[in-house]
């Protein structure tokens, strides 16, 4: 198994930096042990003008089958003569990868502690690797690096037989590199798509697998077009593990499109206390509240946007009048915790194929939340940014369009009672904002009026006549869809109806 990085310099920028990058000494030739055989590093040139670096690695056939226990390829215990006799030792694999990882540690982390400037140049840089299986053929392997910035990418069949052309060629090719790049992230993209190709891993895939598909892909894993593809392959198409990595990579996709990092977008929820505000009984209130309107409206297809920790997905998993019920939240903490809560586990398939978790941001449109009968924000506006509404409010009202609309959020005028908040403070470290009853209605009237929904008002909790209840909602009900004069309990109404459609009139009793 044979690879090789050729990098090219001048007097002042001489190419045997290699040498200061790799950790690896260009005058000498050194041999690391690793749990499946021997890792030699050579210079077979070393000048300023041009330095290669080459890692030959010997399999142990007999150490990779008793560390295997008889796993992986190869390995298969009713076949005893291919757990010795196969293509481990000479094709590159995750073998090579793990020695990768192992033997040029550093370089990978991007370090250099003689030269700490290096590490973030890019230089001109040639891989070469003899022989690579390539599960997909040439096309799988351009698709998988083309993207990565690098300028030449070469896979060149390996024939089964030199002597024997009518044979074909076989699954192998020699793959060749070129391109401007840092060390750093040539060798990452090494230790990733190498098992990737191979489509097989000498090892047992565990959880941490996710975390160091994460680290070694940070920078370029997550924009990649075949993102998907990479992460299935690598985690051994273990389902969970590569729903999870998706999911993270997901995050680390938003929070570069918002400029901002994965911290503050995943930052609404601390797993060491429950999230739901104080006291209890105003939580279970708000929650009421909100399916008390869902039954009013028939909402039997619900979306919970926000869903946080899944307080409310438990309540409405309850109502068997809700046939499906999707839980979205940016946060995949959040996600976590809402599936241990929900014990999605366990739970039976009738009553799992009721409900979904979805990963998304109501920053931006998306087609998967079209067509429900109703949405939930519960407490969910006031952690945006005031700048941010806008987008969510077209989202929401003007894409997905649910036919019903329901939005909690905290009354600030209601914090005087709070004898525990100190003044001038919002009731979460997270709140970018808490309105006022009148700012509340000035904003949910707009939306009603720019997207044809009408809308009213509930007050949750002690309606205090001083200061008004803790939490307010707003219903939003499509105009064409349900005269929303028709329910009763209304504390306000703004009417949005089109000027085609003339004026209506609330019935004697209700409110105006």
């Amino acid at each position: 198994m044979f690879l090789t990085i050729s990098t090219s310099g001048s007097p002042e920028r001489p190419a045997t930096d290699l040498g200061y990058l790799l950790h690896k000494h260009p005058g000498k030739t050194q041999a690391f042990s690793t749990s499946h055989g021997t890792a030699h590093v050579f210079y077979p040139e070393a000048s300023a003008e041009r330095c290669t670096a080459a890692m030959l690695l010997e399999v142990d056939p007999v150490a990779l089958v008793r560390r295997g226990r008889g796993k992986g390829r190869g390995g298969a215990p009713d076949a005893a003569l291919a757990q010795y006799v196969n293509d481990r030792p000479y094709a590159a694999s995750s073998l090579l990868a793990v020695a990768l990882s192992g033997v040029f540690r550093t370089a990978l982390k991007g370090q250099c502690a003689l030269r700490p400037e290096l590490p973030e140049q890019t230089r001109p840089l040639r891989v070469e690797i003899p022989v690579l299986p390539a599960r997909g053929g040439a096309g799988l392997v351009h698709r998988l690096f083309e993207p990565l910035g690098w300028n030449l990418v070469q896979a060149e069949p390996v024939p089964l037989d030199e002597q024997f052309p009518e044979w074909g060629d076989s699954r192998y090719v020699r793959l060749v590199l070129e391109g401007e790049l840092r060390l750093a992230d040539a060798l990452r993209q090494l230790y990733v798509l190498l098992p990737v190709l191979d489509d097989a891993k000498h090892y047992w895939i565990s959880p941490d697998e996710v975390d160091k598909l994460l680290r070694a892909g940070d920078g370029w894993l997550a924009a990649h077009p075949e993102n998907g593809l990479i992460t299935s392959r690598y985690l051994a198409r273990h389902k969970r593990l590569t729903q999870d990595a998706i999911e993270r990579l997901e995050l680390v996709r938003l929070a570069e499109a918002d400029g901002a990092e994965v911290e503050e977008l995943d930052n609404a929820v601390d797993e060491n206390r429950d999230t739901e505000e104080r006291p209890v009984p105003l939580a279970v209130q708000r929650r009421e509240a909100i399916l008390a309107a869902l039954r009013g409206a028939g909402a039997q297809r619900v979306l919970d946007l926000g869903c946080g920790q899944g307080q409310l997905l438990q309540a409405l998993l309850k109502d068997p009048a809700h046939s499906e019920i999707v839980g979205m939240d940016v946060s995949v903490r959040a996600l976590q915790i809402a599936s241990r809560r929900l014990r999605l586990e366990r739970m039976g398939e009738r009553q799992s194929s009721r409900v979904t978790l979805l990963q998304g941001s109501l920053a931006y449109t998306d087609k998967r939340l079209a067509g429900y009968d109703a949405a939930v924000l519960s407490e969910v506006i006031e952690h945006l940014d005031p700048e941010r509404l806008p987008a969510l409010e077209y989202a929401v009202f003007g894409s997905a369009r649910p036919r019903t609309v329901l939005v909690t959020t905290p009354n600030v005028e209601y914090n005087v009672r709070w004898e525990t908040l100190p003044a001038g403070h919002v009731r979460h470290g997270d709140h970018r904002f808490e309105w006022t009853r009148e700012e509340f209605r000035a904003w949910a009237g707009e939306v009603a009026r720019r997207h044809g929904y009408g809308v009213r008002y509930v007050p949750i909790g002690d309606d205090d006549p001083e200061v008004g209840p803790p939490t307010q909602m707003a219903v939003f009900t499509q105009n064409d869809a349900t005269d929303i004069t028709d329910i009763t309990d209304i504390t306000d109404i703004t009417e949005t109806t089109d000027a085609a459609a003339g004026t209506d009139t609330p019935k004697e009793g209700e409110a105006a």
